[in-house]
């Protein structure tokens, strides 16, 4: 596992689905989509959304539903979210994320199930990991070949703040390790400072952006707006 730090860059190869001129040192979004979606309305807030503001990438993670039914919703989904260079992933399903033209998958199930992800995506192909709750779990997975670490958890009843065992391994993590990491925000978009202040490239946020009062649109304006200030001071540092 290379130990010296890289660059930020965006989770998709930046060529292909994010802006040249972006500035890497600001952390970006990853969003993930709501638990249940339904077809008929979420495309068009879906659109709307990703037009407010600069997001890396979407991850489809649902509650429930069939493998037909994720598949159904990551081949509507994809061609939004690319059009805009975003880069579209899909949660614990290979078939359903190579089946939709998705750009990659997100594995939170073990090692052996993101080696195999790994052997079916790679290279061209985006694999993330979450499900990590150890320092030993993070530098296991750094071992692989995955291209980012998701830390939080995507299963639990969100809360206004992060997970503080996330934040605590991102605060590890960064300094020393050259894969980049997502850390899950909480439901309340003032975690962004907290996120940020890890040093962790990516932050994910769910109910903070899709239950946001003034709708999902302005909620990614707002996290756009937050990011770029909360990177400045770091910018006019020597």
């Amino acid at each position: 596992m290379t130990s010296r730090r890289a660059p930020s860059r965006p989770l998709p190869d930046p060529a292909r689905c994010a802006p040249p001129a972006k500035d890497r040192s600001v952390t970006r979004l990853y969003l993930v989509t709501p638990r249940d979606i339904d077809l008929a309305t979420f495309p068009a807030l879906l659109e709307a959304t990703l037009a407010a503001g600069d997001v890396a990438s979407l991850l489809v993670a649902l509650d429930a539903g069939s493998d037909m039914t994720r598949r159904r919703i990551a081949e509507i989904l994809a061609p939004i979210a690319q059009a805009r260079g975003v880069a579209l992933l899909v949660r614990n399903d290979t078939r359903a994320a190579g089946r939709a033209g998705a750009d990659g998958v997100h594995v939170d199930t073990g090692i052996a199930d993101l080696a195999a992800a790994l052997d079916t995506f790679h290279p061209d192909g985006i694999v993330g990991c979450g499900g990590i709750a150890t320092r030993h779990e993070a530098m296991e997975v750094g071992e692989t070949r995955a291209d980012y670490l998701f830390l939080g958890d995507l299963d639990r009843a969100e809360e206004p703040t992060p997970l503080p065992r996330a934040l605590d391994l991102a605060e590890w993590w960064v300094p020393l390790f050259e894969p980049p990491v997502v850390v899950m925000g909480g439901n309340d978009l003032a975690s962004l400072d907290e996120v940020v202040a890890t040093g962790a490239e990516f932050v994910a946020l769910r109910d903070a952006v899709w239950n946001h009062g003034e709708g999902p649109a302005a909620a990614v304006a707002a996290v756009e707006r937050r990011l770029a200030e909360l990177a400045a001071p770091a910018a006019t540092k020597p």
